[in-house]
């Protein structure tokens, strides 16, 4: 299953990461509008308590050498609601004794405020208590006292859920608005996306032509990739359609040949022309057979998913089996091949079986082009694949054209012009270098040395 195939649209994620950022926000603000409306609440309630500690203040009286009050009612109703709290007030004197009121309220902590106000807990009861201290007016005793009034949270619980109600309902209502306007946002950012998808999916499969669309800066760096790839795949389509056309032609040659060569012998009546027409009918279909394995070799090196991953493989193993396999042949043709490799294993990352057809192709190359010495070596220091052999080389003029499917660096050879393409195509898989030269640069022939030298970081 593609992996990819499960992550959430972009659409949905640009969703969850603009609004789950909205919604926290979203509280936040609710939850300051709340303590702000309690606050309000809060000083609203605390003038009240203000206002009537501060008219029964005002009629305390100086009555037979005793502190006396007479409490208007006005006093207390101004702190009465809908909410029907429960109101309590007391009136102590300087020392904190008790002289008249409805409850004896708690004293708070000394401070040098004349009004204070706190949250209590009494009798079981949550109270808004307010403390005023005050002195009579009289210009012969000048008194001090303390009036105390407190008040249960209903009716500042009631105002506080009308303020944020009110608050809320303003948050919602913008929030909503912020919502749909991010949706839309969301959408019409999203258009020009849309119309790339569309635009692909309406093309042509067999068409590699570059996309013509105006985009964004941020989509149109996107298009430009698309057109490289599309200008890559026409490239590589190109390629592989030369390379078929090449292919063809190199196959249909020997099997025409072949078709000729057994229809004239079908003609004969002479058992050794039929023995001569079989000859050369083994030699082609040996030259076919060899061609159609170089161009599986070439088709599975450029197929990267056919490719195995790299493993430590010892090139003086791969050296001496590549010398095994070849030692027939060029046994037969009188060639001399040998190996030159160090006594310890040579430990590289590499694909086994590439490097083995490397060696092969490179060994048949220098045999088919009248080398008449061979030597397959390993050297380290850095880690470098080695076939010399003794034969016509190669100009310089022609190294690079030789590294081209189907090009041969002397004309009526027998090779395929397939094999250093293919050694080629090895040697950028394993990161290698190549390079060609001659192995007697001053002497007739010259020779070629091929050589792929490896990178170190694949070196074990």
């Amino acid at each position: 299953m593609n992996e990819s195939a499960t992550l959430p649209s972009l659409y949905r994620r640009l969703l969850v990461w603009l609004l789950v950022p909205m919604l926290l926000l979203g509280s936040l603000v609710l939850a300051q509008a709340y303590m702000a409306s309690r606050d309000t609440a809060d000083r609203a309630f605390d003038r009240l308590l203000e206002a009537a500690s501060l008219a029964i203040a005002e009629q305390v009286k100086r009555q037979q050498g005793q502190l006396w009050m007479d409490l208007p009612p006005a006093a207390l109703k101004m702190l009465a609601s809908q909410a029907e709290e429960r109101v309590f007030y007391a009136l102590y004197d300087a020392n904190g004794n008790f002289i008249s009121g409805n409850a004896e309220l708690p004293a708070l902590d000394d401070t040098a405020a004349d009004m204070r106000f706190a949250d209590i807990e009494w009798h079981d009861m949550a109270l808004r208590l307010g403390i005023r201290r005050s002195q009579l007016e009289g210009w012969r005793n000048r008194q001090p006292f303390e009036v105390r009034v407190a008040h249960t949270r209903e009716g500042r619980e009631a105002l506080t859920q009308s303020l944020f109600q009110g608050s809320m309902l303003r948050l919602v209502a913008m929030a909503l608005l912020a919502i749909g306007v991010v949706l839309l946002g969301i959408r019409m950012a999203l258009m020009p996306l849309t119309r790339l998808r569309r635009a692909i999916r309406a093309r042509d499969p067999r068409t590699l032509a570059p996309l013509d669309l105006a985009l964004p800066r941020e989509l149109a760096e996107l298009r430009e990739t698309l057109n490289d790839l599309l200008a890559r795949m026409r490239r590589v389509r190109a390629n592989q359609e030369r390379f078929i056309g090449d292919a063809s032609h190199q196959l249909r040659t020997p099997l025409a040949g072949l078709s000729a060569r057994a229809e004239l012998a079908l003609r004969q009546d002479d058992p050794r022309a039929w023995h001569a027409a079989l000859d050369v009918m083994r030699g082609s279909a040996d030259k076919t057979a060899r061609l159609a394995s170089q161009l599986l070799s070439l088709t599975r090196l450029n197929n990267p998913e056919a490719t195995p991953e790299a493993v430590a493989i010892d090139l003086c193993h791969t050296a001496r089996q590549a010398v095994r396999d070849a030692w027939t042949q060029c046994h037969r043709d009188g060639i001399d091949l040998g190996v030159e490799v160090p006594a310890h294993p040579v430990m590289q990352q590499a694909v086994e079986w590439q490097l083995a057809e490397a060696l092969a192709n490179l060994i048949d190359n220098a045999r088919r082009y009248g080398a008449r010495r061979i030597t397959v070596r390993v050297t380290e220091g850095p880690t470098r694949l080695e076939v010399e052999d003794d034969g016509p080389g190669i100009p310089e003029s022609q190294r690079l054209l030789v590294l081209r499917p189907f090009h041969r660096g002397i004309e009526g050879g027998q090779g395929s012009g397939l094999g250093l393409a293919i050694v080629d195509g090895i040697a950028r898989t394993h990161g290698a270098r190549l390079s060609l030269a001659p192995t007697h640069p001053h002497a007739e022939p010259p020779g070629l040395c091929v050589r792929l030298q490896f990178s170190e970081e694949g070196t074990s």
